[in-house]
């Protein structure tokens, strides 16, 4: 007979089991899908300064509209997975809310690609040079063809991620990451023997939509062919509107994409405070985000896996499992960041040395920087994974605009706040901009969990 105690920790076993098999395919997806525009970054590099600064405003540009249609789209994640909780063999609803998030995704796209054609004025209207505005221009008039494809992927994957079947956004992504690269490639420094001619920017534009839309292809071909998808006939009907569904996705996402671009935008803002000090410090941040960044997409996987898990168990009405879902994911994701914090608290000098040479005596004043805020970093790890994971088990309830106050409250009242006062007004610097950083994340992370702690008496989860 198996004791009291083995039997009360199999339930979190079996979910803990359950949720690394769903999350670890979404951090690789999440890794992969990264890796498209950094490709576009170290290619262009090539071609020189200009044109990669020119590039890092189409980008830049592009990602201010994909950011807030990911987060919109989102919210298709978790009521396919409460729709399935509720009823597992559900065929209809599910296709209704995918559908219905493909509409959004069309309407939504369409003064984003007004506001891209016209990316020259807008760039001078920010004050950038106006013959670097109009070379990101003719780069961003051929990249913005991407993003149709981009969020129709991004509903698709939504759909595989609350089948608990997200192996497949990888295998396709991971495609992507290597199509791409060979594509534009040639399309940027032309193959003469072919006749292809090098297109630089324009190059890169064209090559990422190609590689997008044969992204969206293929993953359209896996749910329509595939037997464990096809009967949903998600493209079935495409015209029928379902208004009241139609109005969830909205209602359920426009916060979610509020918040990821509040949360974007302070650490953007943050580089723009770094150019203020100097060009060393800068650099040093660059460094120190980009370990931050990368750190970040486990996290960010599992706050996925938690919005499908709690979404699974709140349609069977299933506190318990709500409870071990949130839970399980929390704790895997805080864990994962605190070993992350352990690594760069204690080889800060070899991380650094992976994006620069430490040896060279020209990077002789990055490097006391980088290690100060890698340092920092290591402290709001935690933080930041917990901040994550949290949204990801709100949105599993369908809380979403209680979580957006939470983050303009923390991102830019308490984080840029402080990091202002601390980094000019007592000129800390960028140690006072990381700490203010920091701070912010550690106050939406606390936000976020005593949220989650009172979700029943604040009548989240259904009785």
């Amino acid at each position: 007979m198996s004791s009291p105690r083995r039997s009360s920790l199999g339930p979190w076993r079996a979910e803990a089991r359950a949720t690394l098999i769903l999350a670890y395919p979404l951090v690789l997806t999440n890794v992969a899908q990264s890796l498209v525009h950094v490709t576009d970054v170290v290619l262009l590099g090539q071609l020189g300064a200009r044109t990669l600064a020119a590039a890092a405003l189409g980008v830049n540009l592009y990602m201010f509209c994909a950011i807030f249609g990911m987060g919109l789209l989102t919210a298709s994640a978790p009521m396919v997975a409460r729709e399935r909780g509720r009823r597992f063999n559900s065929v209809r609803d599910v296709r209704r809310t995918i559908r219905q998030a493909m509409w959004s995704a069309v309407i939504m796209v369409i003064p984003m690609w007004a506001l891209l054609w016209n990316a020259r004025d807008l760039l001078v209207l920010l004050g950038q040079d106006p013959t670097l505005a109009a070379d990101a221009q003719s780069f961003v008039r051929y990249l913005m063809w991407a993003l149709l494809p981009h969020f129709l992927y991004l509903v698709l994957r939504n759909f595989l991620a609350a089948m608990e079947r997200p192996l497949w956004s990888f295998v396709v992504a991971a495609g992507a990451v290597v199509m791409n690269a060979l594509v534009n490639s040639c399309l940027i420094f032309g193959v003469p023997a072919i006749g292809i001619p090098a297109l630089g920017l324009m190059g890169a534009g064209i090559g990422s939509s190609v590689t997008i839309i044969l992204e969206f292809t293929a993953i359209a071909l896996i749910v329509t062919r595939h037997p464990r998808f096809r009967r949903y006939h998600l493209f079935g009907r495409f015209w029928r509107p379902d208004w009241p569904r139609f109005r969830e996705v909205w209602r359920l996402g426009v916060p979610i994409g509020i918040t990821l671009m509040l949360e974007v935008g302070v650490f953007n803002a943050a580089v723009l405070l770094m150019g203020l000090i100097g060009t060393a410090s800068l650099a040093a941040h660059q460094i120190a985000i980009q370990i931050a960044a990368l750190s970040f997409m486990v996290p960010m996987g599992l706050a996925q896996a938690a919005t499908v898990r709690i979404g699974h168990a709140a349609g069977r009405r299933d506190r318990a499992g709500i409870t071990r879902a949130g839970w399980t994911s929390f704790t895997l994701g805080t864990g994962f960041m605190a070993f992350m914090s352990v690594l760069m608290w204690s080889f800060p000098h070899p991380l650094i040395g992976l994006f620069i040479d430490t040896s060279d005596p020209v990077n002789a004043p990055v490097i006391p920087l980088a290690m100060a805020f890698l340092g920092i970093a290591a402290i709001f790890q935690i933080v930041d994974g917990a901040q994550a994971v949290g949204a990801g088990m709100l949105r599993g309830l369908h809380d979403t605009k209680v979580p957006m106050a939470f983050a303009l409250f923390g991102y830019w009242a308490v984080g840029m706040g402080l990091a202002v006062g601390l980094g000019f007004g007592l000129e800390w610097e960028g140690v006072g901009i990381w700490t203010g950083l920091a701070a912010g994340l550690a106050v939406v992370s606390v936000l976020m969990l005593v949220r989650w702690s009172r979700r029943e008496r604040l009548g989240l989860v259904d009785a």
